[in-house]
């Protein structure tokens, strides 16, 4: 009997059961399976039970089949937890017999959890593998907790070994492979019920099981006697149902960014400085395995047809990832960290980031509804200033976040916040950051507060800032202000629109009041180095006034840099409108 789980574009999941070897999908009303959809050709693919297989194949149809977000060119076995896409609709298929043949061959590959173990003469050591290109290798459920295959092992793989490991059983990372594919095959023997436990339950069963098998293998002679088995277990258990070694990194406070150059090259940010670090994932195919569990949940996917996604992790840390045939190393991941508590005023002034003046300058036009652009290198700390700012906007007031991957930390009760949406898996649907900022348009904003603008969006940004919706923020890459500006134009351009450069620049200079440069330091450290006004047009161009500045003077004993920030002796523009209606304001931060 086959039992099909079908899932609708925008509606809900329904259950449909076949007493038949043969099931023909399609739009036609002719089929065993009628999917009614565009998108659905009229006989559109076939299921087939075949000696206890069950084997889909596409019937020709315009968009293709695909199994776990890869299109398929020939009949294919479809295990239970396969996502098979037809058009918009996804389906999971099950079948009685075929979940039954392969509990019987896992419980034969399995580590016996019951019988007595015998004893093996010892293995010989494993010759090394020939180098080849490493493929991924999906898992056998799409529910983004246990990753992995049984049956297949990625070929070529030359992840190094790590620490941890003995020359007498080969290296750690093979010995941390083989435990993780005894687990899944174990596991698999429970299949059945892993989508119906909470995350818990499912991790105590792992642990069960992965426990079991160390023993077992311990018993063999199969691990080395100087090992830690607890440090395995561990190992298996982050890799199987976490982050594998990235789970120390992103619990230790000190890293603020992770990055993954390939299984066992992985570094990190600490105070503003690069550094190796000793983890490793087993292979690259383990990698494939995290990205996969790290955006799954989110409705993203990565595969050759999308080999690049933006994502973040359940505590709010930003990931990107990568995949070949882009990445030629391998997959890569950068995480840049979440922090759970934003960098308080006193915090940036005391890391000297920026000093008391300049935090008084900005509340000012921050509460005084000046437009402001944050521009900076990347990793030079625009999000952390961003936040900084939007926590002088007065609580009464309505806000609209609107980032790719949300990031921002607002305080404030009334906050709405928006995030783009990539393209789905026939690359339809995207929700790019320019629709976002049309549509906040109308949902009647106090503030518009984008995460970065990086193209067309621009536009529609300095047509907010000039029609009403003073005091919004944005932020954009940038070596310094002046830079910054040629970028708006730049992208303002990108947005399809054929305007003269000159009428770009006066819609620049209307709507940006001020820009803030940040930079990050020779010494990692972060820093404020121009507050800017925009001051007008003179013939056609932009006119520019240093309010403060950093200045530089060499570095200490420690390689710190040394500097200090200073006011340039010039009083903003917008300051005389505010003495006309009585604003208190402090003119002493302004002497040099």
């Amino acid at each position: 009997m086959l039992r099909i789980r079908i899932q609708a574009p925008g509606g809900t999941a329904n259950i449909k059961e076949f007493e038949r070897t043969q099931v023909i999908i399609g739009r036609s009303s002719d089929c065993n399976l009628v999917l009614p959809a565009g998108s659905v050709s009229r006989r559109h693919a076939k299921l087939v039970v075949h000696e206890g297989r069950v084997v889909i194949a596409d019937l020709g149809s315009a968009n293709g089949t695909l199994v776990n977000g890869k299109r398929i060119a020939k009949p294919k076995v479809v295990h239970s937890g396969d996502i098979v896409t037809l058009g918009d609709y996804t389906l999971q298929v099950e079948s009685k017999e075929q979940d039954e043949r392969e509990i019987t061959e896992a419980t034969q590959r399995a580590v016996p959890e019951d019988l007595p173990l015998k004893k093996k003469p010892p293995a010989k050591k494993p010759s090394k593998p020939a180098a080849g290109p490493v493929k991924p290798v999906r898992p056998i459920k799409n529910t983004g907790r246990l990753s992995g295959r049984t049956r297949q092992k990625p070929a070529g793989d030359t992840a190094g070994s790590l620490s941890h490991g003995s020359d007498e059983a080969g290296s750690y990372s093979s010995l941390l492979r083989t435990v993780h594919e005894k687990l899944i095959d174990a596991m698999d023997l429970r299949r059945l019920d892993v989508t119906k436990l909470g995350d818990e339950a499912l991790r105590e069963k792992a642990s069960r099981t992965v426990r079991s098998i160390v023993a077992s293998m311990a018993n063999k002679g199969a691990i080395p006697a100087g090992l830690s088995q607890k440090q395995l277990m561990r190992d298996v258990l982050n890799e199987a149902l976490g982050l594998g070694p990235l789970e120390e990194l992103l619990a230790d406070s000190t890293v603020t960014e992770i990055m993954v150059n390939g299984a066992d090259r992985i570094y990190v940010e600490r105070d503003g400085k690069l550094e190796a670090t000793d983890k490793k994932f087993s292979s690259n195919a383990a990698v494939y395995g995290i990205i996969e569990r790290i955006v799954a949940p989110l409705g993203r996917r990565i595969d050759e047809s999308s080999p690049l996604v933006d994502a973040r992790l359940k505590d709010g840390s930003r990931v990107n990832a990568i995949i070949p045939p882009l990445s030629i190393k391998g997959p890569a991941i950068t995480i840049r960290k979440f922090r759970k508590e934003m960098f308080s005023v006193d915090d940036m002034v005391r890391f000297g980031t920026l000093d008391d003046a300049m935090v008084k300058f900005l509340k000012v036009c921050v509460e005084n509804r000046q437009d402001a652009l944050i521009s900076g290198g990347t990793g030079s700390g625009k999000t952390t200033t961003l936040n900084l700012l939007s926590s002088f906007i007065h609580e009464s007031e309505r806000i609209v976040t609107i980032e790719d991957a949300a990031e921002l930390q607002l305080k404030q009760d009334h906050v709405v916040s928006l995030e783009s949406r990539p393209p789905n898996i026939e690359g339809k649907g995207a929700i790019v950051i320019r629709d976002l900022v049309r549509n906040a348009l109308r949902m009647r904003p106090d503030r518009i507060i984008v995460g970065e603008c990086r193209g067309g969006e621009a536009l529609d940004m300095l047509q907010a800032m000039n029609t009403g919706h003073d005091g919004s923020l944005t932020t954009a890459h940038a070596n310094s202000p002046r830079d910054a500006l040629s970028r708006l134009e730049t992208m303002v351009l990108m947005s399809g629109m054929d305007l003269p450069v000159r009428a770009i620049r006066e819609q620049i200079a209307s709507a940006i009041d001020i820009i803030v440069h940040q930079s990050r330091m020779p010494d990692g450290s972060r820093k404020i180095t121009n507050i800017v006004e925009v001051t007008g047009m003179e013939g056609d161009v932009i006119t520019l006034q240093d309010i403060f500045l950093f200045e530089m003077t060499g570095y200490d004993d420690k390689g710190k840099v040394v500097g200090r920030f200073k006011p340039t002796g010039f009083i903003p523009k917008f300051y005389d409108e505010l003495r006309k209606r009585k604003v208190p304001l402090d003119i002493s931060i302004f002497r040099a």
